[in-house]
């Protein structure tokens, strides 16, 4: 298919171009691990990263931001790079599948209908005390992936939270994977050596050797963040094929899954991302996600060489990359039916 390139088994896309009625979930969460400077590029200042999950949530239900006073971006010389939640807008607007905003914990809550699993937003995780109910967050997220089983065909659940993949990596990490400086990031120049740090600080912290035996929640509430206990638990809970629309962040949930249950079988889930995410050369996901399984991996090429849209252009450069389930979002319009180029369109009017 024009525009996707699969890594592993293509069943599972077969199966998803034959269904008809598919949820599109964005997860917003906080953590003050975004307050480091410097750790993530989600927002104009470590201040205003705190509102990027909301104005997120806002952009893709209500096409426009409550929250704060401008659409959260990336800070580009020239051109600012686009929030991925314009690009995830676009798609789902063509798709047209439902739409819900799930909050795993934020801090700034969207103004937007929104299921709400905690009131809790997540910790520095620097402080070994990152989460504080982990497992509840995962208990009514399991129960929300049972009751949309049986009103859709497939989800698929995409998160935006700055600094999720330094939480990430402190889940993988905590979990026993061979993580450091494979995670992805919002920039250029991947700040691996701040983010290993704070990793190894907040383990420490909280007393933890990274293992494969470690519970999952133990880990979690140490060094990880309410995004991804919300997202293994819809995940697991759910009876029809899963989409994790992401990259690093949702690889991460996957060794959640399989931390909690190690004979999962993961073939009715997949991944979906951007290429800017594979290709990430400061990163490395299908390292990780072989780590953790025999999982699929789509990896959508919007093609913004030929884009109309200047900002987009800084997407080839290294900027964004990937956010509020975009890769997984495109990758839904390309089930329905969408080809890349009709995506691609979409995507610069939004922008525009």
């Amino acid at each position: 298919m024009k525009g996707l390139e699969t890594y592993g088994s293509d069943e599972i896309v077969k199966k998803l171009e034959k269904l008809e009625n598919p949820i599109f979930i964005c997860t917003t969460a906080t953590t003050e691990t975004s307050n480091i400077p410097g750790i993530s590029g989600a927002g104009a200042s470590p201040e205003l990263t705190k509102f990027t999950p909301a104005a997120d949530a806002e952009l893709i239900l209500n096409g426009k931001v409550s929250c704060m006073d401008e659409i959260p971006q990336t800070v580009v010389e020239g051109d600012a790079a686009p929030t991925p939640s314009m690009l995830t807008k676009a798609s789902v607007d063509l798709a047209k599948p439902a739409v819900m905003i799930l909050d795993a914990g934020s801090e700034i809550k969207p103004d937007t209908e929104k299921f709400t699993l905690s009131e809790k937003h997540g910790k520095n995780i620097a402080t070994g005390k990152a989460v504080e109910d982990s497992e509840e967050i995962f208990q009514k997220a399991y129960g929300l992936g049972k009751v949309l089983s049986d009103k859709h065909d497939y989800i698929v659940i995409g998160e935006t939270i700055a600094a999720g993949t330094t939480t990430a990596l402190g889940v993988l990490v905590g979990l026993g994977y061979d993580a450091y400086g494979k995670v992805s990031g919002s920039m250029p120049t991947n700040p691996h050596d701040l983010k290993n740090k704070t990793v190894k600080e907040g383990l420490e912290n909280a007393g933890l050797t990274p293992s494969k035996n470690n519970d999952p929640f133990e880990v979690i509430s140490a060094v990880g963040d309410p995004m991804l206990p919300a997202v293994a638990g819809v995940a697991m809970g759910a009876e029809i094929p899963v989409v994790l629309a992401g990259g690093t962040q949702l690889a991460s949930a996957c060794a959640i899954i399989k931390a909690i249950d190690p004979e999962f079988n993961f073939s009715n889930i997949c991944l979906a991302t951007t290429k800017f995410v594979v290709k990430d050369e400061t990163a490395n996901l299908l390292d990780i996600v072989k780590q953790i399984g025999d999982i699929t991996v789509n990896a959508v090429d919007p093609n913004f060489e030929v884009s109309t849209h200047g900002g987009l252009k800084n997407y080839l450069d290294g900027f964004v990359k990937e956010g509020a389930g975009a890769g997984g979002a495109m990758f839904l319009a390309l089930m329905m039916g969408h080809d890349i180029d009709e995506i691609r369109t979409s995507i610069e009017e939004a922008c525009s």
